[in-house]
């Protein structure tokens, strides 16, 4: 493997630069915090199954899990949308398709306001997550929108 001028391999960069981009990503899925809450950089990961969202479910009311599954034979979509109640999901098991996801969590938004939690699997797939999350980041937009533009271009 080809070093740079310091020594260093040049894979060490590469993988650097994939684990501050993933950073970045997760962090931009953490559920809305109270505006008493500073907002910080933070990653809220549950888990899928019973346990679920036990502890998050204490604090809240109504808590909604947005799960991504790992592609299935037989099962058209890996998106399950999942109420919790006092930690334990209600409806669980019904998959959605990505056409009627995006209708079900426009009425959620409607109907409560509350956005769910982005639960992927740990075997599914990446294009799969990044699909749920461009759709609760289109229906709950959030404050942490950046523009970048290059300094000559001001004029």
């Amino acid at each position: 493997m080809q070093d740079h001028g310091d020594g260093a391999p040049s894979w060490l960069f590469s993988f650097l630069d994939l684990a501050l981009l993933m950073l970045i990503a997760m962090t931009q899925l953490a559920p809305d915090t109270p505006p008493e809450v500073p907002d910080l950089g933070a990653m809220v990961v549950p888990r899928i199954g019973e346990a679920g969202s036990s502890e998050l479910a204490a604090e809240s009311v109504d808590v909604w899990q947005l799960r991504v599954h790992p592609p299935e034979e037989g099962v058209a979509s890996p998106y399950e949308l999942v109420r919790v109640v006092d930690g334990k999901p209600v409806d669980e098991g019904r998959r959605v398709e990505s056409a009627s996801l995006r209708t079900e969590l426009a009425n959620l938004k409607a109907a409560s306001g509350h956005k769910p939690m982005l639960a992927p699997h740990e075997d599914s797939r990446s294009q799969d997550m990044l699909e749920a999350a461009a759709m609760l980041e289109e229906i709950w937009p959030g404050p942490r929108w950046a523009t970048v533009t290059r300094v000559a271009d001001r004029g």
